[in-house]
C-alpha cells in the first residue's frame, strides 16, 4: 500500500494512491480509519511531507563505499564501525517533494545531497530482537541529507550542516510492500545520473539498527530513521534539481535556490 499525505481542493488529508489516483481517507494510518469517496487525480494534489517524527534518527557510514570516499578525502585508512553508529536530525529542516532547498545566502559552494532509505515505524516499541525488529516497519520513504561540509568541518556537532532549514527533503510517500533486497538507489542531478548503488547494501541492515536503538529508547509510530549513503555528491549550486530514485518505492525531487537569487 502507499500512503500519501495531500492537499487538493483546499484540504489536506491522508490518502492511498491507487494507479494515477488518490483516495483520501477519514483518519490515519497508525491508528484507525477508513477510505472515503473523495478521490483526485494524483497530478491535481499538491504533495505533502508524509509525516513529521516524534523522533528523526539517522545513520552515519552505513556504506562502504562512502566510508572509504570520506577516509580518502582526509587521508586516513577507513576505520569500519565496529557497531550501528546512530545520531539526530531536526524537524525544522523538513520539506517535502517538489519544494525548494534554500542554500542560505552566506554558505559556501560545498553543498552535498546524500540520498537515503526512510524507515516508518509503524508502532511502540523497545527491546527488540533480530527475530522481531521488522514487524514494526510500517514503511519507507526517501530522505535528501543535505549538507555543508565547511560547516561540518569546522563545528563540534552538525548543529547547522546538517539541520539548517531546508536541509531534509523527504517523501514523496509511505510504500509498505518495498522489498529491500531489490532495490536500488539511484540519484540524478539535473536528469543526468549521478550515483546508483544498491540500497541494502549496508555495512549494518534495517534490523541491527532497530535492535541497537530500541535497546536505549522507545521507538514511537511516525517515527522515522534515514538509514545513510553510498558514494559521493558533486558541489549543488543555485537552480540544480536533485532526484533520488529508489526503485519499489519511487522519486524524490528538489530544485536547489540561494538565498537572495
Amino acid at each position: 500500500m502507499r500512503w500519501l499525505k495531500f492537499t487538493a481542493s483546499g484540504k489536506t488529508s491522508w490518502g492511498i494512491i491507487e494507479g494515477d489516483r488518490v483516495i483520501a481517507i477519514d483518519g490515519d494510518p497508525f491508528g484507525e480509519w477508513q477510505r472515503t469517496s473523495r478521490t483526485h487525480p494524483l497530478s491535481d494534489a499538491k504533495i505533502e511531507l508524509p509525516l513529521i517524527p516524534r523522533t528523526f534518527y539517522c545513520v552515519g557510514l552505513n556504506y562502504l563505499k562512502h566510508l572509504k570516499e570520506a577516509a580518502d578525502k582526509r587521508g586516513e585508512v577507513p576505520a569500519v564501525p565496529e557497531r550501528p553508529e546512530i545520531g539526530y536530525r531536526a524537524q525544522n529542516a523538513l520539506i517535502a517533494h517538489d519544494e525548494d532547498v534554500v542554500i542560505p545566502s552566506f554558505a559556501t559552494e560545498k553543498i552535498h545531497y546524500e540520498g537515503e532509505l526512510a524507515v516508518v515505524i509503524g508502532k511502540k516499541v523497545k527491546h527488540l530482537t533480530e527475530a522481531n525488529a521488522m514487524d514494526c516497519v510500517f514503511g519507507y520513504t526517501i530522505g535528501n541529507d543535505v549538507s555543508e561540509r565547511s560547516w561540518q568541518k569546522a563545528d563540534r556537532s552538525l548543529w547547522r550542516s546538517k539541520n539548517a532549514d531546508t536541509f531534509k527533503p523527504m517523501g514523496p510517500w509511505i510504500e509498505t510492500e518495498a522489498d529491500l533486497a531489490k532495490m536500488e538507489t539511484i540519484v540524478r542531478v539535473n536528469g543526468k545520473e549521478t550515483n546508483r548503488f544498491h540500497t541494502n547494501d549496508m555495512i549494518f541492515g534495517v534490523v541491527p539498527f532497530l535492535v541497537e536503538l530500541t535497546k536505549y529508547f522507545t521507538l514511537w509510530p511516525g517515527d522515522v530513521i534515514w538509514m545513510g549513503t553510498d558514494g559521493a555528491s558533486p558541489d549543488i549550486k543555485h537552480g540544480d534539481i536533485v532526484e533520488i530514485e529508489i526503485t519499489g518505492i519511487g522519486m524524490l525531487r528538489n530544485r536547489f535556490v540561494r538565498e537572495g537569487q
